[in-house]
């Protein structure tokens, strides 16, 4: 399988990218690293080239949600690198209440953030990856788009389900081209963006569910859902389960 050298992390301040930088570092990847908390993105490549001299770490501020600025810092980490061979659409946040309780503007961050901003970074990259045939772009969905989701994971769910079916709509279009699209569906895996909920079933620590999305989007399938105990199960008892049961899930 092609070794994908240089890859592009968004989100890369906390949680899951941040995890993802230091196991890819460690397999000897050249890093692009962005987030908008730019002061945690040098502590990070400080931190990686002291373990890993060898690498190159880029890394840009970055707000998903300025599109305009997107295309460019994809662009000008691609002239950091010299090409980019993977791009990781990773940033994306929690925010939202149940619908009709006065958090609409909470709700609109969480939906804009995590499928319009995605869809700006999939055509980013793809703009990339079209004019050197080749690339893999990957998505963070989420196992919550299987299903809709109460609560604060009303939206946030819906936003993932998108989130799959664009990767898939990628995929279709790119068939039988040198460009792949993997789309990730990590279960419940302890991060910042979760840290305050406390009953979450089958819950893992960071390391551990990121060493699985790792392990996932190397292999370059198309979907992966992660870790694969439980949740390569689960997504099918999910589609069946009565609404009282998914009540419990979240």
């Amino acid at each position: 399988m092609t070794v994908r050298q240089n890859i592009l992390i968004t989100g890369a301040s906390s949680g899951l990218g941040e995890m993802m930088a230091r196991l890819f570092a460690a397999q000897g990847r050249n890093l692009a690293l962005c987030a908008r908390r730019v002061e945690r993105l040098e502590e990070l490549k400080t931190e990686l080239l002291e373990k890993h001299p060898n690498i190159t770490v880029s890394v840009r501020p970055l707000d998903v949600n300025d599109h305009d600025a997107v295309f460019a810092t994809f662009e000008q980490f691609a002239a950091d690198l010299g090409q980019l061979d993977r791009v990781i659409v990773n940033a994306g946040m929690g925010k939202g209440a149940s619908l009709g309780t006065g958090h609409f503007a909470a709700n609109k961050q969480t939906a804009v953030t995590n499928f319009v901003s995605a869809v700006a970074q999939c055509e980013a990259a793809l703009e990339l990856f079209r004019e050197q045939n080749h690339g893999h772009v990957v998505t963070i969905s989420s196992i919550s788009a299987v299903r809709g989701f109460r609560r604060a994971m009303t939206v946030y769910a819906a936003s993932k389900a998108a989130v799959t079916s664009l990767s898939e709509g990628m995929r279709i279009d790119l068939l039988g081209t040198p460009i792949k699209v993997t789309c990730i569906h990590p279960g419940f895996i302890r991060s910042e963006i979760n840290e305050k909920v406390k009953t979450t079933p089958f819950m893992v620590d960071t390391e551990t569910g990121t060493r699985a999305i790792v392990t996932a989007i190397e292999k370059e399938k198309a979907n992966a859902f992660v870790p694969a105990w439980p949740w390569a199960l689960m997504r099918y008892v999910m589609k069946v389960m009565p609404l009282s049961m998914m009540a419990k899930m979240s």
